[in-house]
């Protein structure tokens, strides 16, 4: 598989490794791109093309995943790229694990030893990094990003463009009240969750506690 990797940031960089591992049997063709004028042309080894560039021929059959951590410039860039006729890409890293009944949306990646178990929907684009775990009857919006280590109990429901920073912890919901965490929250290194949060909150700490709404 050809694939283009949007962005030469830590989390793309990161990203072409698993990659390579994931298309060895068929032979790996990957480039990174990035808008930047300034940015090199080689990166880790690997060429750095433009937008522009990655919709000449040579270039089209390329599947997209984008890697950038803001789930707002992820869609911007991601509805950029379907318009001109682009597939995004899902990496599922060798050593993530998938159970049953489990729905990903498109653009999505898993990380090393990353976890989703039994019954659980995902949306498009979510990032999952390295030892991240979503545990049974969860919901996950649009663009939601998990950094290192996030665990994610069951009966949880994240609104679209969450973002949870490495450590975080996030107690069980019930089935007939899960516990949720709004649209753009953000949830900080190392909080532990154990009451909702609201859209566009931001909690830190241990119980995790409302320290701000963000403008929206």
């Amino acid at each position: 598989m050809r694939l283009a990797i949007y962005g030469t940031g830590g989390m793309a960089r990161e990203l072409a490794p698993l990659a390579t591992e994931r298309l060895s049997a068929v032979g790996d063709d990957i480039v990174f791109v990035d808008d930047n004028p300034s940015a090199p042309r080689i990166c880790n080894d690997r060429p750095v093309i433009d937008f522009t560039e990655l919709q000449e021929s040579q270039h089209r059959s390329r599947k997209i995943v984008v890697a950038i951590g803001d789930g707002r410039v992820r869609q911007r860039i991601e509805e950029r790229c379907l318009a001109a006729g682009l597939d995004l890409s899902t990496l599922i890293a060798k050593s993530a694990r998938v159970y049953d009944q489990v729905s990903i949306g498109a653009g999505s990646v898993l990380c090393d030893f990353a976890v989703v178990t039994s019954n659980v929907r995902i949306g498009k684009s979510f990032q999952s990094n390295i030892a991240s775990h979503v545990m049974h009857d969860c919901i996950i919006g649009d663009y939601v990003t998990f950094a290192p280590r996030v665990s994610c109990n069951g009966n949880v429901h994240i609104g679209d463009f969450a973002y949870l920073g490495a450590g975080a912890t996030i107690i069980n919901g019930k089935p007939d009240e899960p516990l949720t965490i709004g649209e753009g929250a953000v949830v900080g290194m190392g909080a532990v969750v154990i009451r909702p949060v609201p859209a566009y909150g931001v909690v830190v700490g241990n119980p995790a506690r409302v320290v701000r709404i963000l403008p929206h």
